[in-house]
């Protein structure tokens, strides 16, 4: 989605824009309320024959949401770790994002999809969108989270760095929700639909 890939139906005369199509497409949103949670003994690591191991009961040591914007075309990941869920957060990372992907006059443009929940629609957010007019916000319908991409992202770092983690702090979870960024990036690529289509 970033650029359309250019094939022999297109011709040399062609200008550079019609042929990359420059846009930055991203999906975004916000998985607030992660809970830094921690056991209250260590847990026994899995050995020959026997499952890792841990007590049922644990400690609540508060949250943390994580902001996230998913670049569709290489599946890079911008993050931010914020102890609450408001505009001024959600502006504060659409403000990175934008730093992150600066504007380099050659009239690239960002597109970011993500739900409609009431933070992304505040007065606050749509003036400064409107004074950053290459930032375009596309909003998926009610209850259709599901398709955006960057769900399946969260599903991801859930399973592999916090659902089975122990965190003595909010900090604690923050450095290994960032660590786990870090590390994606290093070998991130983009996601591949696999599922066929189906015909009636």
């Amino acid at each position: 989605m970033l650029c359309e890939e250019t094939g022999p139906s297109q011709t040399p005369h062609q200008p550079k824009h019609q042929q990359l199509h420059i846009t930055e497409d991203f999906t975004s949103d916000e998985k607030s309320q992660i809970q830094a949670l921690d056991r209250t003994a260590p847990m026994l690591p899995m050995q020959p024959g026997l499952p890792e191991r841990r007590t049922h009961d644990y400690k609540r040591n508060g949250t943390s949401t994580l902001f996230a914007a998913l670049e569709i075309a290489t599946g890079k990941v911008t993050g931010a770790c914020k102890l609450r869920h408001r505009h001024q957060e959600f502006l504060a990372f659409l403000k990175q994002v934008a730093r992150a992907y600066p504007d380099t006059g050659d009239g690239t443009e960002l597109h970011l999809v993500m739900d409609n929940y009431a933070t992304h629609k505040t007065e606050q957010v749509r003036v400064w969108l409107e004074k950053n007019p290459r930032i375009h916000v596309h909003l998926t319908p009610t209850s259709a989270s599901w398709l955006n991409l960057v769900e399946v992202w969260f599903g991801i770092i859930e399973r592999q760095a916090i659902h089975r983690g122990s965190f003595g702090s909010v900090k604690d979870l923050n450095a290994k929700i960032r660590a786990f960024i870090n590390g994606w990036n290093d070998r991130c690529h983009p996601f591949v639909w696999t599922k066929p289509a189906l015909h009636s």
